[in-house]
């Protein structure tokens, strides 16, 4: 098996065929995360390296996990105590790590595009783990694998963005895989957290949440990301789980069900309130189990094994 991309810098250009074998890998690898010995040795004798200079716990643990259960060889490098702090370039740190042969590269950086530059100038497979505002292609692919697993295809699902779009990283590549997939997307956010340019994304778009509720089958909650944006864009967090806020009664008032996905970390009481976090439709740990599952698809067929 053999993806048509070499990198995974993005979803914007991964076409449905890759993203469907993806998904078969992946499947196939959670059965092998259900059983007593969680560990094959696919990637044995395969190196790879963790570039993290942004904080993570979900991602970072996830690929780390995914590596040890495919018997990767893994290094950990850490920003804060590497030679950048003496004034040495990214490009030299990564190309000296990378003539000690490393065989894939898993980075998050805090600026756009760089995992394209990373891409350029290294003879390494690179997996964007998320740079800036930018995408963050194995979230989005997780998520769509929990949404094919809870109604067995995304093909014509009406699904629904909510919350800080304008600076996460998640709903753009999220947008470009959903609707490769087939799916019918809808955000909705207040305006100073909606792209600008978000005609150009050809998808629904609403600044009403229960507008974006009632077209809905499933639900993509995001936090506010205080971390990537200026303060005072909303009047208070009061404010914004008063208008955009997942509210149980928000929810209780549909009449239909409607499934819960949230990529974490949650701000509970704010944008989502805990007793739906928490509740039968919501299906974000699944999402957290599935990370596993896609992280350790794509390691394998970016790895040529």
């Amino acid at each position: 098996m053999s993806l048509s991309i070499e990198n995974l810098l993005g979803l914007e250009d991964v076409p449905q065929a890759d993203i469907n074998q993806i998904f078969d890998a992946a499947f196939s690898f959670r059965e092998v995360l259900e059983r007593p010995v969680k560990k094959v040795p696919t990637l044995k004798g395969t190196t790879v390296v963790n570039l993290f200079f942004e904080p993570s716990t979900r991602t970072k643990n996830s690929f780390a996990l995914a590596e040890k259960r495919l018997s990767a060889d893994t290094v950990n490098f850490s920003a804060a105590s590497s030679s950048l702090q003496k004034g040495e370039s990214l490009k030299d740190t990564i190309q000296n790590l990378c003539a000690m042969k490393i065989d894939l590269v898993v980075m998050r950086h805090p600026t756009p595009g760089s995992v394209k530059m990373l891409a350029d100038f290294v003879n390494a497979v690179i997996i964007n783990a998320g740079d800036g505002t930018h995408e963050h292609p194995t979230q989005a692919l997780l998520d769509i694998m929990s949404l094919k697993e809870k109604f067995g295809q995304v093909q014509d699902l009406n699904v629904a963005i909510i919350g800080d779009i304008k600076h996460s990283r998640v709903a753009l590549s999220n947008i470009y895989g959903l609707k490769t997939m087939g799916a019918n997307v809808m955000l909705c956010a207040p305006p100073p957290f909606m792209p600008v340019s978000v005609e150009d994304l050809d998808v629904k778009v609403t600044y009403n949440v229960d507008e974006a509720l009632e077209f809905a089958d499933a639900v993509n909650v995001l936090r506010i990301q205080k971390e990537r944006q200026a303060s005072g864009l909303i009047p208070s967090l009061r404010e914004y789980r008063n208008r955009f806020g997942i509210t149980l009664e928000r929810v209780a008032s549909l009449q239909k069900p409607i499934t819960i996905l949230h990529p974490g970390p949650m701000n509970r009481q704010v944008e989502i309130d805990s007793a739906i976090a928490d509740g039968e439709n919501a299906i974000i740990l699944d999402q957290v189990l599935n990370g596993v599952a896609v992280r350790m698809a794509v390691l394998f067929l970016l790895s040529g094994s």
